[in-house]
Formats: structure tokens, C-alpha cells, sequence
């Protein structure tokens, strides 16, 4: 069987199992089996697939037809400039969430230290790809889950950043480690209703509680702002990353708190995605 043909095909099993993305998800996992880029594919329709590369394409088929997201398949995704190892304990890095990134980059271009906390750290992408773009900044990250932060260490040990960051296991009501200049989390924001309501493909597969944020999406960000109260210093900021329609109520957690609200950015859907604030 040649290129084109187990593309076809692929695609049509992928479809058939409402797999939105069928073309595109089996491009990509044939690209990977034969380890070359996509472009490979489209310039090499007619080149007949070994056995063993067949058999291979056809078994990552049969795994994504049933939802499970092509980065858990390969254990991999990309943020950012990089690469990061990934597994079913700790979700999938979103390009919306490279905002975050963006943002800290921003707001700290004329800084040359600064000592960074993370919470809910999952795989590290965010903490990880700020210390790589700034040299002399330090970072602690905590998350609730051993799981993660093993990942996040491997992830780290990728990048060579381990002795510019701290992991500790540690849920955000009980960490009391340090004063920071900065504070970025991305916690889970998701209500009931729209966490009941979410694709197969999530719901199925990436770790509720990166995701479900209680009954109204707002409990552990609310926790996040209280605890970024006591651990931040005069004048720090907080990043929080936000659903699209949870400003409001945000922005007066945020006051409550006594936290200046700076700016709220935009997604690439021009959602509301993120919130900076300062401890006043």
C-alpha cells in the first residue's frame, strides 16, 4: 500500500469514529511512523509503506479512533520553542495558553533576576519555557500530583533547568515556601455544566482535575488569589489564566484581594484567556 492510500484510508476509519481533525491526525501519525515531516508526505504520495511501517500506522489508527489525543498516543507535545514530554496524568499544553508565555516575556523584558512561582505546574511547559527565554531568572513549581511532577522533572532535565527550578508536591491552601516577584497559574477553570458537556476526547482522557474547576469554575481560583496575596511581594504580579467568560467575577476576586487589575488578553478566538493583576 502506498502513501496516499493508507492516508485515505486512515482518515476515512478516523472520520467514521467523529474524529474531526481525520485528515490532518493521520498525516501526522504516518509522518511519525516514518519519522519524517508532513511535507514528506504530500511529496511522496506514491512510495509504497513497508509491512512493519503499515502495521504500525494501522495500530496508532485504531488508537486514536477511540479519542485518545495524538500527543498522549505519542507521548510529546509542542509549546512554545519546545518540546515537552507529556502523559495521561497532566494535560495537553494549548497554543492559547503560549499567552501566558508571551505576556511574562512582556512585562519582565527589562528584568534580568526575578524568582517565578507556578501553580499547577502539569507537564512545566509554562515555568519551563519562561526560564529557558530568561537566563537568570529562578522558578519553584508545586502541583498535587507526584505523577506531574515527574514529568515536569524530565521535562526540566530536557531543557537543562535544574538548577534554575524547584518542584514541590503541595496543593496551593498549604504551600508557604518563599516570597516571589511573579505568581503565573493555570488552574482548572472549568464549570460543571460545560465540564459535563466537554468532547470525547477530553472528557475521556486528560486528568479531571486539571480541569474541573467545582460548580461555578471559580474554586481554585479563588484559592490561587489568596494564596498569591500572602506569597507575593509589594508590587508583584499575578498572571492567571481565565475562562472565556469568567472576567468579571475574576476581576473582583482579584480586588477583593486587594490586586490592581492591569490588563485582560485576548485568545487567538478573541476569547477572554488571561488576566494580569499587581498586589497593591
Amino acid at each position: 500500500m502506498n502513501i496516499q492510500s493508507a492516508i485515505n484510508k486512515g482518515s476515512k476509519i478516523l472520520q467514521n469514529n467523529n474524529i474531526s481533525s481525520f485528515r490532518l491526525d493521520s498525516e501526522i501519525i504516518l509522518s511519525k511512523v516514518l519519522n519524517k515531516e508532513r511535507s514528506y508526505i504530500f511529496l511522496n504520495l506514491n512510495k509504497v509503506l513497508s509491512n512493519d511501517d503499515l502495521n504500525r500506522f494501522n495500530d496508532l489508527i485504531k488508537e486514536r479512533q477511540t479519542g485518545k489525543p495524538i500527543a498522549y498516543i505519542f507521548g510529546k507535545k509542542e509549546f512554545w520553542k519546545f518540546e515537552f514530554d507529556v502523559d495521561k496524568n497532566v494535560l495537553i499544553p494549548r497554543p492559547d495558553t503560549e499567552l501566558i508565555v508571551e505576556v511574562i516575556l512582556e512585562l519582565t523584558k527589562n528584568k534580568t533576576s526575578l524568582k517565578l512561582l507556578d501553580i499547577g505546574i502539569g507537564s512545566g511547559c509554562i515555568i519551563l519555557s519562561i526560564l529557558r527565554e530568561k537566563k537568570g531568572f529562578y522558578g519553584v513549581g508545586i502541583d498535587m500530583s507526584k505523577k506531574c511532577l515527574k514529568i515536569s522533572k524530565v521535562n526540566s532535565n530536557k531543557l537543562n533547568l535544574t538548577n534554575r527550578v524547584r518542584f514541590f508536591k503541595s496543593d496551593v491552601d498549604n504551600f508557604n515556601y518563599g516570597k516571589y516577584d511573579l505568581i503565573v497559574s493555570n488552574p482548572p477553570y472549568i464549570n460543571k455544566f460545560s465540564y459535563d458537556c466537554l468532547e470525547k476526547g477530553i472528557l475521556d482522557f486528560e486528568p479531571k482535575i486539571a480541569l474541573y474547576g467545582g460548580i461555578d469554575g471559580l474554586s481554585e481560583i479563588r484559592k490561587v488569589v489568596n494564596k498569591s496575596s500572602e506569597l507575593l511581594k509589594k508590587n508583584g504580579k499575578l498572571v492567571l489564566e481565565i475562562a472565556y467568560d469568567q472576567r468579571e467575577k475574576v476581576k473582583k476576586i482579584l480586588n477583593d484581594k486587594k490586586f490592581y487589575i492591569n490588563k485582560i488578553l485576548k485568545d487567538y478566538a478573541k476569547n477572554d484567556r488571561c488576566i494580569v493583576s499587581t498586589k497593591m
